[in-house]
């Protein structure tokens, strides 16, 4: 998901994302220890996922206290 697609969400939305973003990593990380992950490269992209989310999610949160 772009940032320009994450900008557009409400905070609510973006918690959730974040959450679902955040179980996906595990589920990944425990795949990679069990030597069942396949496409090692989709840890990398989740781990900049949730680091774009939480960005926005920030932003947001910073704007919001204005």
């Amino acid at each position: 998901m772009q940032t320009k697609e994450l900008r557009s969400k409400t905070a609510d939305e973006l918690k959730n994302e974040l959450a679902e973003l955040q179980r996906e990593q595990f589920n990944l990380r425990y795949q990679l220890k069990s030597m069942t992950l396949h496409q090692t490269d989709n840890v990398r992209k989740v781990r900049r996922q949730i680091a774009r989310v939480n960005t926005v999610l920030s932003e947001k949160l910073k704007e919001a206290q204005k």
